[in-house]
């Protein structure tokens, strides 16, 4: 199955600072129909921040997705829904080859596993306690002291 992405890009900010802005929204694993569905109901829900007084709300449906048009008092905003197919993701986690087989191995051939130092429990430490107010802020801030600041 293919992962959907939903995208919204819609429009922020007031006067000289309007500007757009594009979103993922979430992904969907499944059929492009089973993801326009999940865009169809996100569109028709939607209440951006802008207008804050609108007067009509219009939605369209086009080939990828939606667009909505809200007509304020004295401007239109307007917010693209739309579905895309999820072709490359740099923060996916990497998983491995589907030939590369893991070995299996039998219990009795199981070699002795070191533990990791990094799983170690780090020794106390010997800094004393920070002093602290009611709502945990330090009392006195650790730059205060330093010799290496101007």
């Amino acid at each position: 199955m293919a992962i959907w992405g939903l995208v919204i890009e819609t429009t922020v900010g007031i006067g000289e600072r309007k500007h757009g802005e594009a979103y993922v929204l979430t992904h969907v694993d499944g059929t492009r129909e089973e993801a326009l569905v999940q865009l169809e109901q996100r569109a028709r829900r939607h209440t951006p921040e802008h207008p804050r007084s609108p007067k009509r709300r219009r939605l369209f449906r086009e080939s990828d997705g939606f667009l909505l048009v809200i007509d304020g008092a004295w401007q239109s905003f307007s917010t693209r829904f739309t579905v895309a197919e999820l072709l490359d993701d740099s923060a996916a986690p990497a998983s491995p080859p589907a030939h590369a087989a893991q070995p299996e191995t039998e219990p009795e051939e199981e070699a002795a596993v070191e533990p990791d130092p990094a799983d170690a429990v780090p020794p106390p430490s010997s800094t004393p306690p920070v002093e602290r107010d009611a709502d945990g802020v330090p009392i006195r801030p650790n730059w205060w002291g330093r010799t290496d600041l101007p």
